[in-house]
């Protein structure tokens, strides 16, 4: 073995498959892959998408120099997002780093070591975002939109199915754009009906992020008509404003959204919309606030999340006149979560009696506060909770239950983001 390497991989599931490309290629080079805490080489794969993300990955980098300065470590080598966008400073606060890397190759040929439970893995199927959006530096750290080629997707997905994988998460920036720079028009629909017929093992495929103006018309009748997809519609709005969408430069306006929304709502009755959304962008008054948030109340999506408005350096909204005070866009993510709240709350009570079909990711810990009744408690999901973002199912079973299985569930108990059920 040539040494000891350790791997930290922060941010979204899209860097995730990057840390399992990496600690793949280093595998096939005959290093061993170890805890952080016990390497010799520690690699930092950082996000730098909002200041949140920023300030965890500085505070990593930060404890792994601290281990380097007490002999723990040899090496820190800094990755991605972070890397590409701060190099040269970095390079002068931190000189404890010994290398930087940014961009790296989309077709991860070299293999991956999983970093995910073996029951569910990350797809990606592009880099980078075709869109524009005045908020967001995601263009300015990942560059140029680019898609992998059908034939290594599907490639990928045979060996993903091969491994045991029950559910695959197709992930990217905007994967409703993919295939534009390959194919000159869009591609996602084709390639899932390709993916499902060579993941005969893979009983859900989840969809993560689909930029509403790209929600065609046969793309909802597949996630309709398929059985494998996963009836979960990842749709991020981020704000429903005329005035504002168009200072973000978004694609769709306010009758799109509800015309798009109500169109799912028809034809998908059983799907559960996620979106996201922005407060406190610049210049955003109460008015529009408020619009907002009697949006939400109308609409009431299953999933949401908010976000705060980050001003990023280098992005068109960073410059614009009107910064909404940190005080107030507090208040107003505070005002749209607890509405959100209630919400969830009650599509959640909509379960009660209910059974419903629940992947089991782990078992409970000895500390679960939901009651045993001599059975035992273990922690999954339904088709409409995504790994690490959405609720989760509490399931009490008589019976022994492994990762990866997939049981019937009888609900009989909800909360506001997570149910409790009986296994049948």
């Amino acid at each position: 073995m040539k040494g000891k390497v350790g791997i930290l991989s922060l941010g979204c599931p899209r860097n995730l498959v990057d840390s399992e490309s990496i600690l793949g290629r280093l595998k096939n080079k005959g290093y061993s892959l170890v805890d952080i805490n016990k390497a010799q080489v520690a690699i930092v794969n950082t996000c730098a998408f909002i200041e949140d993300a920023k300030r965890e990955s500085v505070d990593a980098l930060l404890d792994v120099i601290d281990l380097k300065k007490r002999g723990r470590l040899k090496k820190i080598i800094i990755y991605r997002c972070l890397s590409q966008r701060y190099h040269k400073e970095l390079l002068k606060e931190l000189p404890q780093i010994d290398a930087f890397v940014g961009r790296i190759s989309l077709d991860h040929d070299a293999g991956r070591v999983s970093i995910t439970p073996r029951h569910y893995a990350y797809l990606k199927i592009c880099e980078g975002c075709i869109n524009s959006c005045s908020f967001c530096a995601i263009p300015r750290i990942k560059g140029k939109f680019s898609s992998l080629d059908i034939s290594s997707i599907v490639r990928k997905a045979r060996a993903l199915n091969r491994q045991g994988v029950r559910e695959l998460n197709i992930i990217g920036q905007d994967i409703s754009g993919y295939g534009i720079d390959l194919y000159k028009t869009p591609k996602l629909t084709g390639i899932l009906k390709k993916l499902i017929k060579v993941t005969s093992g893979v009983k859900w495929i989840r969809l993560l992020y689909l930029y509403p103006s790209r929600v065609t018309d046969d793309l909802i009748k597949t996630i309709r008509d398929e059985p494998k997809i996963c009836k979960y519609i990842d749709l991020p709005v981020q704000h429903i404003n005329n005035r504002i969408l168009n200072l973000m430069r978004r694609q769709t306006k306010k009758e799109d959204i509800l015309r798009l929304v109500d169109k799912i709502r028809k034809q998908i009755p059983q799907a559960a919309i996620r979106t996201s959304l922005i407060v406190g962008f610049p210049s955003e008054s109460d008015k529009e606030f408020q619009e907002l948030l009697e949006f939400i109340k109308e609409v009431k999506f299953e999933r949401l999340g908010a976000f705060i408005y980050s001003r990023e350096e280098g992005t068109k909204a960073s410059r614009f006149p009107g910064q909404v005070p940190k005080e107030t866009k507090m208040a107003r993510f505070n005002a749209v979560m607890s509405c959100q709240q209630q919400i969830s709350r009650e599509v959640n009570q909509g379960f009660l009696s209910e059974s419903i079909d629940v992947l089991i990711d782990e078992r409970a810990g000895e500390n679960c506060s939901v009651n045993r009744d001599n059975s035992s408690v273990y922690l999954g999901r339904s088709q409409y909770d995504a790994p690490e973002v959405d609720g989760l199912v509490y399931v009490k079973s008589k019976r022994q239950l492994q990762a990866g299985d997939f049981v019937r569930v009888r609900i009989t108990d909800s909360w506001e983001y997570d149910l409790i059920g009986e296994a049948a």
